[in-house]
């Protein structure tokens, strides 16, 4: 089996320059790091993981690899891999099988060769190393003790599977740590999603209608740095808890076909397909923006606005115009694909050190306890949360009060 596939190995030298830069903005994998160096506790196991594979991604692994682990790397987006950073992963030694801008048939079969190493833990972003595994590579999930999924999405997917009786191996989902959702989404999602349409349009914010599709924690991030950056925020909702939150929260609730016309710049971050249809968009102004930031490109109906458009261009690097009728352009970054990593960087490094501290955290956990794991979807440990929420205040010098035995006991004699 090959050891890698990847566009170019002599890319190495700059994915070791991002891959250093990000590790002196991640204290908490820094300090894994150094336990993982002395302890070992992944030697002889072997890891699939599949992961927008940038910098930060590629720094978990070699926390991973400092612990004994093999690994095995692949992307989990066609564009949000970063060619230089799986040059450097490869030049340390480890099995990489992802390119930027792979096809589908490319793509999949790089899922497929992460897969073939036959692994004890998975690590997935999305769900496709399960899918795969599940629907194609069955004979391999023997070998499998268990995984930790990344995002809502495929979360989302291991319980439909989990309901429908057919998951095979116990999944820690990662993304539900108050650690992960609560800052990762929120704030990571945030200002990374706007870092990437200012950086990609060149245009301000201020003044604008953003329209943000849906109102979980990945959209309040977005709504909330939006309304920041001086825009006026309409958000669009399914749920009549979340729409009232939204409300109460400062911002315009209206139902998409009536916040069509208004919006100038439109988010969409819900996990659902077509949340953006093409009457939407018809209804939409001349030059209005559209961004997906949900995990798979399937919010925005790029099929029915490739078939419907009456002319396509590139409008500049990474956003293709598409003619709806005589005098309408509509703009969609990065295919509709995940913006904040198709089109920029992805998350800051110091929320995906909280992020990434909870996967190598919860890898730990498989590996201990995974004889003894029922095959369904398992919460992060409040240990686990407690532990990384508190080496995070740790490295900002932050010290907290603690209940004193009197309290202890007056809250414990309250309890039933």
């Amino acid at each position: 089996m090959e050891q890698y596939q990847i566009r170019d190995i002599h890319l190495a030298p700059s994915g070791h320059q991002k891959i250093q830069w990000v590790k002196n903005n991640m204290p908490l994998l820094s300090g894994l790091e150094k336990e993982f160096e002395k302890t070992k506790p992944f030697e002889g196991i072997k890891i699939s993981l599949s992961v927008h594979l940038e910098a930060k991604t590629a720094y978990l692994c070699l926390v991973l690899a400092a612990g004994g682990a093999q690994m095995s790397v692949t992307g989990s987006n066609s564009l949000s891999t970063q060619d230089d950073v799986a040059a450097a992963l490869a030049d340390a030694g480890m099995k990489v099988f992802a390119w930027h801008g792979a096809t589908d048939e490319e793509y999949n079969r790089h899922i497929e060769m992460c897969l073939a190493h036959k692994p004890n833990i998975i690590i997935d972003d999305g769900g496709d190393l399960v899918g795969l595994l599940h629907n194609e590579r069955p004979d391999l999930a023997e070998e499998v003790w268990g995984g930790c999924e990344e995002t809502t999405t495929g979360v989302i997917r291991l319980k439909a599977m989990e309901k429908e009786g057919i998951l095979k191996l116990p999944m820690v989902a990662v993304n539900d740590a108050q650690c992960k959702h609560l800052f990762d989404n929120r704030y990571g999602t945030g200002q990374s999603v706007w870092d990437s349409i200012m950086r990609n349009t060149n245009l301000i914010v201020a003044s604008k209608t953003v329209v943000v599709v849906g109102y979980g924690w990945c959209s309040r991030g977005i709504a909330m740095r939006a309304s920041a950056l001086g825009a006026k925020v309409i958000v669009t909702e399914i749920d009549p808890v979340k729409a009232i939150e939204a409300r109460m929260d400062g911002y315009d609730v209206m139902k998409m076909e009536q916040a069509a016309p208004l919006g100038d710049l439109f988010v969409t971050a819900t996990g659902c397909n077509h949340t953006i249809t093409v009457e939407h968009m018809r209804k939409m102004k001349d030059q209005a923006i559209l961004a997906n930031a949900g995990h798979f490109n399937v919010e925005i109906d790029m099929e029915g606005l490739e078939a419907a458009a009456d002319e396509k261009r590139e409008s500049r690097k990474n956003i293709m115009g598409y003619r709806l009728g005589p005098d309408k352009w509509i703009h969609v970054i990065a295919e509709g694909k995940l913006v904040n990593i198709a089109a920029a960087d992805g998350h800051p490094a110091e929320i995906m050190d909280m992020s990434f501290a909870v996967q190598a955290m919860s890898a730990m956990y498989i590996k201990e306890h995974y004889k003894d794991l029922e095959k369904k979807v398992i919460d992060v440990s409040a240990e686990i949360d407690d532990k990384i929420a508190r080496r995070k205040l740790e490295s900002w010098g932050i010290e907290i009060d603690a209940l004193t035995p009197e309290q202890e006991t007056y809250l414990n004699s309250w309890q039933i």
